[in-house]
């Protein structure tokens, strides 16, 4: 019988790096403060959802270049991207 050979299993990298974790525990910490706001300037009020405090602590980290993977796209955006072209293409050929 042949051997096995070792485990063919791909070695996976951690997705998020320490920098990436603190901005994210900063942003719990000022949500719990109560001086986490949404929006550029606080103009959206305050941010009382724990979800959306590691979104915004996320983006932070991404902004000052930590290790955090790309932002995942709604399936509404991508449905609408794909069939914007098609109803447009309609639309003009039943103008004509």
């Amino acid at each position: 019988m042949a051997t096995k050979s070792k485990s063919t299993r791909k070695t996976s990298k951690r997705r998020y790096g320490p920098s990436a974790r603190r901005n994210v525990q900063s942003a719990m910490r000022r949500r719990k403060k109560g001086t986490l706001s949404r929006g550029r300037r606080g103009a959206g009020g305050r941010v009382r959802s724990r979800k959306q405090a590691i979104a915004i602590g996320l983006n932070e980290a991404r902004q000052k270049g930590a290790r955090v993977p790309n932002r995942r796209r709604s399936t509404s955006t991508r449905r609408r991207s794909s069939t914007g072209t098609r109803t447009r293409r309609r639309t003009a050929t039943a103008a004509r």
